[in-house]
């Protein structure tokens, strides 16, 4: 039995072929939101700019919008403001709503990462269920939030999810697991198995592009509610649209789409603010994410985009 934090609860998987199914969404221009962690100041951010969008355009969260919003109030606004929109659950809403035996935060961190760092999450979302717990409407209304969402853009079928291509806690679209041979041979049949063009996902808080042959891409943003890439204080948002994106820090061009990470420029300073009212030196949270805060991942945004075309992957 894996212990709480690094477990993946047999509810939270779904596998490729659940994503075969018909759009939820039809639209020009789709942006997609993963990793808000209860910034309200990224989202000030992300709905200016989703707003500046001419064309027929969608707004997706794709999970863990709350984390650091332990607050009643704040985690009450930052619900409500995000259940205006589209929104699937990530890890940290369903094991608010519906929590699963030993699953802990329901992150499901795989061995690289360290056991503190796994304890102190665990903890983190003890904390915010803690207080969510006074909000049962609230509750009720993330439990019943789909898993993953397909989408489609132009004649391009698009699938959201949390996690990866099976689970929505799974590491498969991680930086890290699209570094490997393994991981990019494992990506790659997820495009068949799912019968889609373009993953977008979240979870893994590390932003990675990953361009494959046949005009297929994962695109991973990152983390909307905190800094990607070393010395960077934004947040980051996948924009998949027809026409291509007037502030773009990277991208690649897909069939007839523009896939683009747009930086969200919060405010940094209240953000920092808020945060240290709610988690002090100290605390979890101070302890697993101030640094970033500040400073920025050790990552480099160069890391990211990741142009190799995967065409000759030979199978096991």
């Amino acid at each position: 039995m894996a212990a709480p934090g690094r477990s993946c609860p047999a509810s939270y998987y779904y596998g490729a072929r659940a994503l075969r199914g018909e759009p939820a969404l039809v639209v020009d221009s789709l942006w997609i939101a993963g990793g808000l962690y209860g910034n309200p100041f990224a989202l000030d951010a992300l709905l200016a700019a989703s707003d500046r969008e001419q064309s027929a355009s969608a707004l997706v969260f794709n999970g863990d919008f709350h984390w650091f919003d332990v607050e009643p109030a704040d985690f009450a606004r930052i619900n409500d403001r995000v259940l205006a929109f589209h929104a699937t659950r990530g890890n940290v809403e369903t094991e608010l709503a519906t929590p699963q035996a030993d699953a802990g935060c329901g992150c499901g961190y795989p061995q690289w990462v360290g056991d503190e760092t796994v304890e102190r999450s665990n903890r983190i979302l003890e904390r915010l269920r803690a207080g969510a717990q006074r909000a049962p409407q609230a509750l009720a209304a993330l439990a019943a939030l789909p898993r993953y969402l397909v989408a489609r853009v132009g004649t391009t079928r698009i699938a959201i999810v949390h996690g990866d291509a099976d689970s929505l806690a799974g590491w498969g679209f991680s930086q890290e697991a699209l570094a490997t041979e393994n991981g990019l041979r494992a990506a790659a049949a997820a495009f068949d198995a799912a019968r889609v063009d373009i993953f977008a996902s979240s979870h893994t808080c590390l932003p990675v592009l990953q361009c494959f042959g046949g005009e297929r891409v994962i695109v991973n943003n990152g983390a909307a509610g905190m800094p990607n890439f070393r010395g960077e204080r934004a947040g980051l948002v996948t924009r998949i649209a027809l026409t291509p994106a007037h502030e773009s820090l990277y991208g690649v061009r897909c069939g007839a789409l523009f896939v683009d990470t747009i930086g969200l420029r919060y405010d940094h300073d209240a953000w920092e603010r808020r945060f240290l009212e709610q988690w002090p030196p100290g605390s979890d949270a101070h302890e697993s994410y101030y640094r970033r805060i500040v400073e920025g991942p050790q990552y480099a945004r160069a890391s990211a985009l990741r142009q190799q075309i995967i065409t000759t992957l030979a199978p096991n």
